[in-house]
């Protein structure tokens, strides 16, 4: 396609044609000459003692993998789940290389659709260019939803709560490189190894556990994605102001995960995560135990203190966490 924005025949046939309007939230959604959507609600009176928010997340996905779009959309909704909000719309911005064809933009367009109605939310509007200075597709996803601002009366204090994980990490990570490495990985591993790791990509939502989580008192979320579990712990302990102890043996991982970081010698800890969310409570075991109950994996893993550390222990080693690095992921994929 040529350098600059998307020709119009290109955006009713590749794009348009893709949106249906589906959430009756969304008022005027996308459309050739308009570059805004509106929203509103039907009831947005809120209940007593609570406050009807909008809530906006943004995320972008830069790496060449086929399932780009859907993870970028994917990402922004989960960050609303984490933040006790509902998704609603979805506007996306693509930003393509010049090599990129009409049917790879149309493909795109489709993905985003699919995890929009996975998830309940509808396109509502976005932007397309072609640019020369870009190498692999950067597209960016805003989440828009709605939701009850903090609802729960937060703790005198955020020390000693537990921290409860949903599901497993590096469950993203192990779902792109297992689909994109495929023919690669099969040198050393089975088939099955290989399916159970694309397998994951089914969990990458964390909207279930952050609903059950909500009814069970959590005073906080977050969903872990860039950065692994470690990026994600430290970014818990920075917001709340607490130190933090983990057991590294309580935090769940899949053997197909560790396999696939084995032959690429990445860190699982480190390795984009996403599908798995933090959830800090004062009855850690009671939300574990009513998340399995709904079919979903969990475990408590650490609780906050009152220091300024950050630990994850490992039997008799003791380490320290630092602030976020880069995502092992890129060791695979160069952005």
């Amino acid at each position: 396609m040529k350098t600059g924005k998307i020709s119009e025949s290109v955006l009713k046939r590749s794009v348009l044609r893709q949106i249906e309007n589906q959430v009756q939230e969304v008022k005027k959604g996308a459309g050739v000459g308009g570059d805004c959507a509106f929203l509103a609600w039907e009831n947005p009176v809120p209940g007593p003692g609570e406050e009807m928010g909008v809530a906006a997340s943004t995320q972008t996905i830069a790496l060449p993998v086929k399932r780009a779009a859907y993870l970028a959309v994917m990402a922004a909704a989960n960050n609303l789940a984490a933040a006790g909000a509902h998704p609603v719309a979805v506007t996306l911005s693509l930003t393509l290389p010049e090599e990129t064809q009409e049917q790879h933009l149309r493909e795109w367009v489709r993905q985003a659709d699919e995890c929009g109605r996975e998830l309940g939310m509808q396109i509502a509007g976005g932007h397309t260019e072609v640019s020369a200075k870009v190498q692999v597709p950067v597209i960016t996803a805003t989440a828009l939803g709605k939701g009850r601002m903090e609802t729960q009366s937060p703790p005198e204090s955020f020390q000693g709560l537990d921290i409860v994980m949903s599901k497993w990490i590096g469950m993203e990570g192990a779902f792109l490189i297992a689909s994109e490495r495929e023919q690669e990985l099969l040198g050393r591993y089975p088939a099955g190894l290989l399916g159970g790791a694309r397998e994951q990509g089914k969990y990458l939502s964390v909207a279930p556990e952050a609903a059950i989580a909500q009814k069970s008192g959590v005073y906080a979320m977050h969903d872990v994605r860039c950065g692994g579990i470690f990026g994600a712990l430290w970014e818990v302990s920075q917001k709340l102001g607490v130190g933090l102890c983990v057991n590294l043996k309580k935090i769940p991982v899949r053997q197909e995960t560790i396999e696939v970081c084995e032959f690429y010698n990445l860190n699982p800890y480190g390795l984009i995560s996403g599908g798995a969310l933090l959830m800090l409570t004062r009855q850690g075991e009671y939300l574990a135990e009513q998340l399995e109950g709904a079919g979903i994996s969990a475990a408590v893993i650490g609780k906050t203190n009152g220091s300024n550390d950050k630990i994850v222990c490992n039997k008799d080693e003791t380490r320290y966490l630092g602030p976020p690095v880069p995502d092992e992921i890129y060791k695979v994929f160069q952005a």
